[in-house]
């Protein structure tokens, strides 16, 4: 049955949300513009109630897509292209933001629940903040409208609760029968079927919608010629927006970390780089209005930057929904004809907010004074500057193929493209510029907090200096560290700890609120050492020192870097006892692996029939007992044996035609110095014929022992079945099952082989045990002597290539980014509480 009420409701709401969202902004810029206050009163109780009910429709939005994903209406193309009746509860809510138009949902969301935040905290400046509020709300509810202009044909968004036949017009299937309904959905990528994925999405969405509220401050007070006021309410959103931001890219690195195999967390990919360069951005704006806030300078540098952040997350947007980046980006959506709508959404507010700070610009305040050299002023600005040459270096490369767009409209050729080795690249300039911050993280801190002259500011530094070189001396001799940019990054990195360590004891002496930067700096300082270590000196450890190469297929490079395991063989590698152990799959509700051995095949790939009695979980299945599993992935165990310890890694690898092949996902063994970086590099390929020995047959009965590939085998027992691989059996029709146990180097496995007679016909259907390269066929019975013949035949060894990393020191990458979030959460709480108390004096 076709359940069009949840479709009808849920574009009632979304065109509910984009024209409330209209009234309110119109309210809202009513109220803002007219004086007399009768009148301007009843125009926010209008606003506010268009916004109202602007949320409640958005809010509206989001239940009905989730009833249409949670209950599997596959007839709406959303719930068809991202979801499955297989899915576990938190990967069905993470498929609604998998696609463009529930990403759109979600920063919609944010925004609404930011919008009555500021509504409740901000009676000055509502009327102006809201305007713009509701009008990026309006922008945003426009990208999910999905209707078409009669008359014109212009398609405005694209809708959610758009149904699958709709899309798939000249399928056949909706040709002979419009209400079909498909029993199952495509399901949810499986690289994206990980913890990170629940929450990195919403936290990098949050992100994004929380730099709308400084710049919605900053135009509030360029509207309103409070060039000043503005600074005050804007701050802790800006240091609020920096912490959630940095928080959900830290998050997607972290992903990347443990899910893709390309052996790091940040891969310069130009959705990446979108949403690092208005970090940066923003970083640097809150320096500014600091700075402000401490000295009234750089007032104009916080006009520009605020603006710049937000415009820059447009901007980040067009990128990576405009299909702009489909040949350069792996991570970017396709486009949902939806360019030129996103392209207007951007130049609306740049060209707005730039017109608006031109007409104001001459009337913003400015210092007169030209700052010291060794002024805390100077040299923030001079740190504000680095970080935005930072952003617009990684800016204009990514930015390639939208240049090659625009000239090619004026008929122009360009094929400017982004470098093809990104990482190395961008790391290049990344790394100087990262030194220079790291120092004025340390040194500008003492002018920060202290009216020095020169000659004190050096004697405040002096001790913090001296540590970080004796430091990094040690380091250097003791960890090989001679590329003279390492020793740089390690020695700056050092300095800002160890300089903002002093500032942070001085300071809890005093004021422990203050501290926010300084434990931020310290963040920052690990985090660089961190970086410098994991990125700069990881190393491969799993070199191939045989003497032979693998395959003349592969390059030397994937030779000399890789290592062939064979099952059950041990090796040696980084110090360890390595040993493959074989094929595991995953329980699809449960946690731990299944040995593939163990279970039997059945018509859908995530269903297994277990052999033997398992326990998953705390939940146990018999022998015959049906197990739900991930279908499309294989782990494979490698078990790390020292000092009388072992650990089990599982990386993991899918055969994915659809995607290039395999796709592998590494696992990490965690030490206090080191992680060991492991993924599959080739695999054996599961639908190639697989070249199998002679038959031996033995001829046993129940209970005997026999050798097969000189294992201990028994033939436990023999029953005739009913069913064959889901098939009932006639009456006339007759099969018998053989349990063979076998005794493996590392268990029992079990084998179960059947001879079947079907249409007087006889047919054999053997059981293979992977783990062991064995394959059983119960090839006669005989009545006379109760007694079977077993026939076995033997392959090639499983094997799988590995290639693995040693990641040094790399906890202190991590280490710093939660040192990081701390300083932002200690400055934020301090401007928060600020606000607070000016709010309660009545100048809020």
């Amino acid at each position: 049955m076709m359940h069009y009420w949840v479709g009808n409701l849920g574009h009632f709401f979304v065109i509910t949300s984009f024209v409330t969202a209209i009234a309110a902004a119109f309210s809202y810029f009513r109220a803002a513009s007219i004086k007399d206050l009768h009148n301007k009163n009843a125009w926010v109780v209008n606003g506010r109630t268009g916004y109202y009910l602007h949320a409640l429709a958005t809010v509206g939005i989001c239940v009905m897509l989730f009833v249409i994903i949670c209950q599997h209406y596959f007839e709406y193309h959303y719930a068809y292209s991202h979801s499955d009746k297989k899915l576990s509860t938190d990967y069905l809510i993470s498929t609604f933001w998998n696609g463009q138009e529930g990403s759109f949902l979600l920063w919609m969301f944010w925004q609404a629940l930011l919008g009555i935040v500021l509504i409740h905290t901000n009676k000055f400046w509502e009327a102006p903040v809201m305007t713009v509020f509701a009008l990026v709300q309006a922008f945003l509810a426009s990208m999910i409208l999905g209707v078409v202009l009669p008359g014109i044909a212009v398609k405005i968004g694209s809708s959610p609760f758009i149904l699958l036949r709709e899309v798939m017009q000249d399928a056949p299937i909706f040709k002979t029968n419009p209400n079909y309904i498909p029993e199952d959905g495509t399901g949810l990528n499986p690289l994206l079927q990980n913890y990170w994925m629940v929450i990195h999405p919403p936290t990098l969405f949050l992100g994004f919608a929380t730099t709308l509220v400084p710049f919605s401050f900053c135009i509030a007070g360029l509207w309103f010629k409070k060039y000043r006021e503005w600074i005050r309410p804007a701050l802790p959103w800006a240091l609020f927006s920096a912490a959630i931001l940095g928080l959900g890219i830290l998050m997607g690195g972290y992903w990347a970390y443990e899910t893709l195999n390309f052996g790091g967390y940040w891969n310069w990919d130009p959705v990446e780089n979108g949403v690092y360069v208005p970090w940066l951005v923003l970083v640097g704006a809150i320096h500014t209005m600091i700075s402000y806030k401490n000295s009234e300078t750089a007032l104009k540098a916080s006009v520009i930057l605020a603006i710049a952040t937000f415009v820059l997350i447009l901007y980040s947007t067009f990128l990576t929904r405009s299909g702009v980046l489909g040949d350069t980006s792996v991570h970017s959506f396709t486009d949902l004809g939806l360019s030129g709508q996103l392209l207007t959404y951007l130049l609306f507010f740049a060209v707005a907010a730039i017109v608006l700070a031109i007409v104001r610009w001459r009337e913003i305040p400015s210092s007169k004074e030209e700052a010291a050299v060794y002024s805390r002023e100077f040299w923030i600005f001079i740190g504000v500057i680095t970080l935005c040459f930072m952003a617009f270096q990684v800016l204009i490369p990514t930015s390639f193929p939208v240049w090659n767009q625009f000239v090619g409209l004026f008929g122009i050729k360009s094929s400017l493209a982004p470098p093809g080795d990104q990482i190395t690249f961008y790391s290049k300039f990344q790394v100087w510029f990262a030194i220079v911050i790291a120092t004025l993280s340390g040194a500008v801190q003492f002018l920060w907090w202290k009216k020095i002259d020169l000659k004190t500011w050096m004697q405040q530094l002096f001790i913090p200096f001296v540590v970080a070189l004796l430091a990094t001396l040690v380091i250097v001799n003791v960890r090989q560290v001679f590329d003279i940019r390492y020793v740089l990054m390690l020695l700056t990195g050092l300095f800002t700890i160890c300089a903002n360590i002093k500032i942070g004891i001085q300071l809890l002496r005093t004021s422990a609120g203050l501290s926010g930067g300084a434990v931020a700096h310290i963040g920052v300082g690990l985090m660089l050492i961190g970086v410098m270590f994991s990125a700069g000196y990881s190393r491969v450890v799993s070199l191939n020192n045989t003497g032979m190469m693998i395959s003349k297929d592969f390059s030397d490079e994937f030779n000399r870097d890789n290592l062939i395991l064979f099952i059950n063989e041990p090796r040696t590698m980084w110090g360890y006892d390595i040993e493959y152990m074989g094929e595991r799959l995953s329980p699809r509700y449960h946690a731990g692996y299944v040995r593939r051995s163990d279970v039997a095949k059945t018509l859908d790939k995530d269903l297994v029939i277990t052999k033997i009695p398992q326990n998953l979980g705390g939940v146990a299945y018999n022998a015959g007992d049906t197990i739900g599993i991930k279908g499309e992935d294989t782990y494979y165990e490698i078990q790390l044996r020292k000092n009388g310890k072992t650990y089990a890694l599982y990386p993991r690898a899918q055969i994915n035609p659809e995607m290039g092949g395999m796709l592998a996902s590494p696992d990490i063994y965690r030490t206090v110095s080191a992680d060991l970086y492991t993924h599959v590099s080739s695999v054996m390929n599961p639908d190639e014929e697989t070249e199998w020995s002679p038959l031996q047959q033995d001829t046993v009965s129940q209970g005997q022992q026999f050798f097969a590939n000189d294992y201990v085998t028994v033939l436990e027992s023999v029953e005739r079945v009913n069913t064959v691989e889901g098939v009932t059996l006639r009456d006339q029709d007759v099969a018998v099952k053989a349990h063979i146990k076998v005794q493996g180097e590392h268990g029992q496995y079990v084998a179960e082989p059947i001879f079947l007679i079907r249409d007087k016909l006889v047919a054999y259907i053997p059981d293979e045990i992977n783990d062991l390269g064995l394959r059983f066929t119960l090839v006669n019975i005989r009545p006379e002597t109760n007694t079977f013949i077993i026939g076995a035949n033997t392959r090639q060894k499983d094997w799988v290539i590995i290639k693995a990393m040693e990641k040094p020191f790399i906890n202190i990458l991590w280490i710093g980014t939660l040192v990081l979030m701390l300083g932002f959460g200690i400055a934020m709480v301090r401007r928060f509480r600020e606000f607070i108390k000016m709010k309660a004096k009545g100048q809020e």
